[in-house]
C-alpha cells in the first residue's frame, strides 16, 4: 500500500473520482441551500486557476486509485486559497486530509506564498476540526452557530516553512517545482 502525491489538473481523468464525490458530498449536505447545484460550485473556477505558477491541483493516489486530493489558487500576491480538500469516504479518519493539506501548504510555500486562506461550509464540521487542528485561525466566532456565517473562513501563516533549510523566493520555487 503506497500513497503518492501527483500534481496534475482537474481535467485529468484521475481527478474525476474526487470531483464526482465532492458533488455528491455537497449535494447531500447542502441540497439547494445555496440556490445552485453543487456541480456549478465545482466548475466556478477554470482549471487554469489551479495551474502553476499561481495554483496547484493535487491528487493522493494509492495503488492506482484516487483516494484524496485538493487544490489551491491565487488569492492575492502572498496568499494561496485552498479549495476542494477531499478524501474517499471509506478512508476518512486516517489522517489523509491532513496529509493533503500539509502537502498543499508546502507546495504553496514553494511557489512563493506565505499565507493560506480557505473557506468551508457550515455543514462540514469535520473540515472545521481539520483546519483548527492543523493550525488554522478561524476568522469567525467558533462559539456561534456556524449557519449564521454560511461560509467559515480560516487563515494560516506559512512563512515559517523552509525548503532545504531556507525559504525559497517565488521564482526559485517555480523553477524547482517545474524541474521535478
Amino acid at each position: 500500500m503506497t500513497d503518492v502525491f501527483v500534481y496534475t489538473t482537474p481535467d485529468d481523468e484521475r481527478s474525476q473520482p474526487l470531483i464526482e464525490a465532492l458533488i455528491e458530498e455537497y449535494e447531500g449536505r447542502y441540497g439547494d441551500y445555496f440556490g445552485e447545484p453543487a456541480r456549478n460550485e465545482l466548475s466556478r473556477y477554470p482549471a487554469s486557476y489551479f495551474a502553476q505558477p499561481d495554483g496547484a491541483f493535487l491528487l493522493l493516489i494509492r495503488d492506482g486509485e484516487t483516494i484524496g486530493g485538493g487544490a489551491f489558487k491565487r488569492y492575492d500576491e502572498r496568499t494561496a486559497e485552498l479549495k476542494r480538500i477531499w478524501t474517499h469516504s471509506r478512508l476518512r479518519q486516517q489522517g489523509l486530509a491532513r496529509k493533503v493539506v500539509y502537502e498543499l501548504e508546502a507546495q504553496a510555500f514553494r511557489q512563493g506564498y506565505t499565507r493560506i486562506y480557505l473557506t468551508t461550509g457550515f455543514r462540514q464540521p469535520e473540515a472545521t476540526q481539520l483546519y483548527l487542528r492543523s493550525g488554522y485561525t478561524a476568522l469567525f466566532d467558533v462559539n456561534v452557530d456556524p449557519e449564521i456565517y454560511r461560509h467559515l473562513a480560516f487563515e494560516k501563516d506559512i512563512s515559517h516553512l523552509l525548503t532545504d533549510g531556507v525559504p525559497l523566493a517565488r521564482e526559485e520555487a517555480n523553477n524547482k517545482t517545474q524541474a521535478a
